[in-house]
């Protein structure tokens, strides 16, 4: 029997607005929001540096935030995960949450340019200083050269 919940993330390059998308989706789905930055933050609040550093804790919850997740939508509540999902390792991770607990998905592509993507990241140093370490150009184009959008072969609900 298909589970009545569904798992909603994010595809976008940094500063696409992603975070801005989950809050808006979670409101109008009554979902519950889950923040890997939140996560990241409470459980490793000083080991975060550089964009390995990152990579290496991000990993280390994916276990826990997995099955979290999957409790939430084996009980048919919605959970909206701001996590990326840009590359096809990321999204079939998600795709794996969904098909485990038998849930639906949707995956919100924001396809915004370089240009935006930028001065959301200038405008984001301005409203959080603390975030002016990673949220920087440099870090921006790093990190951009290992975005892969959707594809159609991938099976996803795409938005």
């Amino acid at each position: 029997m298909k589970n009545q919940s569904t798992l909603f993330f994010f595809c976008g390059k940094m500063g696409a607005g992603k975070s801005t998308k989950a809050k808006v989706i979670a409101a109008d789905n009554h979902a519950v929001l889950v923040s890997e930055d939140e996560w990241l933050a409470a459980h490793y609040p000083t080991q975060i540096q550089t964009f390995e550093d990152y990579i290496k804790y991000s990993n280390l919850i994916k276990p826990f935030v997995k099955k979290h997740i999957q409790s939430l939508l084996s009980l048919g509540v919605n959970v909206v995960m701001d996590f990326p999902a840009n590359t096809v390792k990321q999204r079939a991770w998600f795709v794996s949450l969904c098909r485990e607990v038998n849930c639906s998905h949707e995956l919100w592509f924001l396809d915004v340019t370089d240009e935006q993507c930028l001065s959301h990241i200038a405008q984001r140093r301005i409203e959080s200083p603390e975030r002016a370490l990673f949220d920087t150009e440099s870090v921006f184009h790093h990190v951009t050269q290992y975005f892969e959008p959707p594809t159609a072969d991938e099976g996803l609900t795409i938005k």
